[in-house]
């Protein structure tokens, strides 16, 4: 009978222990709920009631006040101020200038009246004299162009190659080296100088004629052989190309069963050269 009050005893407390336990739990979550939810009211609270500081826009609404006016009272640049009484247009004054002038205008220079100011009214004139100063200059031109130009002495036909050394015969049956070319032109014929240069020699050979020798320069010297007798020219003359040396003749009797022509020769450093292969390439 003892066992039995026993066991229930200690049942019931059992049941007490678990029903303590259980209160204690709901009290301490229902605890912790009320304090968080007072603590997030607090906070909201707080934040509603606390004002934003004020901030002061014065100073800005002063500096903007300030740039309308400036705008306002700054003069109109973009039309040129203008007089009333001529409508003449009116340039500021220059500030870099210590006399006060006005833009763009010359700075009068000290101790200069108008009166001593240059005049160049004139100087875009054409001189009278002006026909007479382009033929000046023609002539000068042209006397340039023959003091370089490069010429044959006769305008004709080649009618006897330069040999190149070789011996060739003649048309008298002479076999000989033909040390220029035989050009063929008429009886009086004017030959010219090849270019210009100086004469060195004029003399009679008695197998080419009469003859004259230039010296063209640059150790080139022009031989022009079978010459009539009037011979225009004296040594130490100074000849342009294209000026008389003399004329076509049959004085070179080496020559003389060939055709009218005029035997020209060139000799460059002493050697004698081709002068169709000399000139031909100057043209």
């Amino acid at each position: 009978m003892k066992k039995v009050k026993f066991r229930n005893a200690g049942r019931a407390m059992y049941a007490v222990l678990c029903v303590g336990l259980l209160a204690v739990g709901v009290a301490s979550v229902a605890g912790y709920r009320a304090a968080v939810s007072s603590v997030t009211d607090g906070l909201i609270t707080s934040s509603e009631d606390a004002a934003l500081p004020e901030v002061d826009f014065s100073a800005v609404d002063a500096v903007l006040s300030d740039i309308k006016k400036a705008q306002d009272e700054a003069p109109d640049t973009s039309a040129p101020n203008s007089s009333a009484a001529d409508g003449a247009a009116i340039m500021p004054e220059d500030p870099a200038s210590p006399s006060g002038n006005v833009l763009g205008q010359p700075a009068e220079i000290p101790g200069n009246s108008p009166a001593e100011t240059p005049d160049f009214s004139g100087a875009a004139t054409v001189p009278e004299n002006a026909d007479e100063a382009i033929k000046d200059v023609t002539d000068e031109l042209e006397a340039l162009y023959y003091e370089q130009a490069v010429m044959m002495p006769v305008n004709g036909d080649i009618i006897s190659d330069y040999s190149e050394g070789e011996l060739v015969r003649t048309a008298g049956g002479v076999w000989r080296t033909h040390d220029g070319v035989d050009i063929a032109a008429e009886e009086g014929t004017n030959v010219r100088a090849m270019t210009s240069g100086t004469v060195t020699d004029v003399y009679k050979d008695p197998l080419w004629g009469c003859c004259v020798v230039i010296d063209h320069g640059n150790t080139l010297s022009g031989c022009y052989y079978g010459l009539s007798e009037d011979l225009p020219v004296t040594v130490g003359q100074r000849v342009n190309a294209g000026d008389s040396v003399g004329t076509v003749g049959n004085t070179a009797d080496i020559e003389s069963d060939a055709d009218s022509h005029l035997h020209f020769a060139l000799k460059y450093e002493n050697r004698w050269i081709d002068p169709v292969s000399y000139i031909e390439p100057m043209k």
